[in-house]
C-alpha cells in the first residue's frame, strides 16, 4: 500500500469516529433541548437563570455545536472518499 493510502485510511477512521462521537452528542443534547422547549421535564436550566448563555440554556448551544461537527465531518468524509476514489484510478 502507498503512504498516501494508508494517510487516507487513517484520516477516515477520525473523520468516522467525530461523526459517531458529533451524532451521540446531538442525541442527548438534542433530546434536552426537546425536553426543555416542549417543557416534559426540564434537563436544562429555564431562560434567565443560572447555568443559561444569552438567556438560553447550554443544551441549545451544544446542539448547534455537535450540528456544526457533524456536518463538518460528513463533508470531509465525502470530500476524502472521492479524493480516494480519483487517486486510486490513477
Amino acid at each position: 500500500m502507498s503512504e498516501q493510502h494508508t494517510e487516507l485510511q487513517w484520516l477516515r477512521g477520525i473523520l468516522w469516529a467525530i461523526l459517531f462521537i458529533s451524532l451521540c452528542g446531538m442525541t442527548f443534547s438534542g433530546t434536552l433541548t426537546y425536553r426543555e422547549v416542549f417543557g416534559t421535564a426540564a434537563s436544562c436550566p429555564s431562560p434567565g437563570a443560572a447555568g443559561t448563555i444569552f438567556g438560553y440554556p447550554a443544551c441549545v448551544y451544544g446542539l448547534a455545536m455537535y450540528a456544526m461537527l457533524a456536518a463538518i465531518a460528513g463533508w470531509g468524509l465525502m470530500r476524502h472518499t472521492s479524493g480516494y476514489r480519483s487517486a486510486r484510478t490513477l
